[in-house]
């Protein structure tokens, strides 16, 4: 199969975006499954291979045929978006979010022009971002706003663990009022999809409910009888399989352990706290992350999005001490779903 080209922002280069991204990009086993290149500013990139002593060395490039696509070598296309005599690593700048919004707007450029197949963000920190003159509240929001897609939803993915939820940034008052049969369908049939993209043949699906013991029949609240369970009964009309409203202290312990390819959550916390509990790991004795491991796929979009699911971590940025795990995860699930996309 041919190896997709995956286009990797550099993220908030004040962050620990290039550090893992360089750490991706050293595993050969990276370059035998795609060809990466990266968005971003050369010299910063350079700056990182040499603070963290590797022996890669960056090719800057102003166009994507004239990346080697060689393992050793980072291609970098060069947007020369970093003044390094002012830059500092670990502090939120406003030239740092500028950098962060133009590799974005890149990787979609080339994307939506299919000179490459999918892209991979690195971190940014939105607090620069706004500083750097751009008043998105993250990267779902750019992807969405400059590819003009109206219909999206955050689809978080670890091995088992796959989550896609029905809001995400508002309130609980009004997550609550979100809870609609047209919204659930609309995101059941976007996970459906991914899913697919990423091998499944037959997903099978988990939708949470809203209330404790998703109601426990009307006990606890009216929103699984007149919106959760009439979208559960269209969707398996037409095809789909799915259980729900299932509890939701219990929805996503089954699918951890694989009895689902993906679950359908109410609310942000709702879904983003179980998959973190799994994927993050905090060490007690050094005060810092072991892990963040996990991924954010926006789904919905004429292109494949994929992204770590972690911050800058303006704390440690620099000092080589950042895991990869996420950054690797995101490139394989970008590569699995360009291979599988139809």
């Amino acid at each position: 199969m041919i190896r997709p080209k995956i286009a990797i922002t550099m993220g908030d280069p004040a962050g620990i975006g290039p550090e893992i991204i360089i750490k991706a990009l050293s595993l050969k086993e990276t370059y035998e499954k795609c060809r990466p290149l990266v968005t971003g500013d050369a010299k910063l990139m350079a700056a990182a291979v040499e603070n963290m002593q590797s022996r890669l060395r960056v090719n800057r490039i102003e166009s994507v045929d004239e990346a080697k696509f060689e393992y050793g070598i980072i291609d970098v296309l060069d947007l020369a978006c970093v003044d390094m005599q002012t830059f500092e690593p670990g502090v939120v700048q406003a030239q740092c979010g500028h950098a962060a919004f133009v590799s974005i707007i890149k990787a979609i450029e080339l994307a939506m022009s299919k000179e490459v197949d999918a892209t991979v963000t690195a971190p940014l920190n939105k607090e620069a971002l706004h500083k750097g003159g751009h008043n998105f509240d993250g990267h779902t929001e750019i992807y969405a706003h400059f590819t003009d897609t109206k219909k999206y939803a955050m689809l978080l993915a670890d091995d088992f663990l796959r989550v896609i939820h029905v809001s995400t940034h508002v309130s609980l008052r009004e997550a609550c009022d979100r809870v609609k049969k047209d919204r659930i369908i609309e995101v059941t049939e976007l996970i459906d999809d991914a899913c697919k993209q990423f091998g499944i043949v037959k997903p099978h699906i988990g939708i949470a409910g809203l209330n404790p013991h998703a109601s426990d029949g009307g006990l606890f609240g009216w929103e699984e009888e007149k919106e959760i369970a009439p979208a559960v009964k269209e969707l398996r009309e037409r095809g789909f399989d799915v259980d729900g409203p299932i509890p939701p202290d219990t929805l996503f312990a089954k699918a951890r352990c694989g009895k689902y390819d993906g679950c359908v959550a109410m609310y942000h916390d709702q879904g983003h706290i179980p998959f973190k509990v799994v994927g993050f790991q905090w060490n007690k004795e050094t005060g810092q992350m072991d892990a963040a491991k996990g991924v954010n796929i926006t789904l919905g979009l004429p292109i494949i999005r994929v992204s770590v699911d972690h911050g800058t971590a303006f704390d440690v940025a620099w000092k080589g001490v950042a895991s990869p795990e996420a950054m690797l995860l995101s490139i394989d699930y970008a590569t699995r779903m360009a291979q599988n996309r139809k």
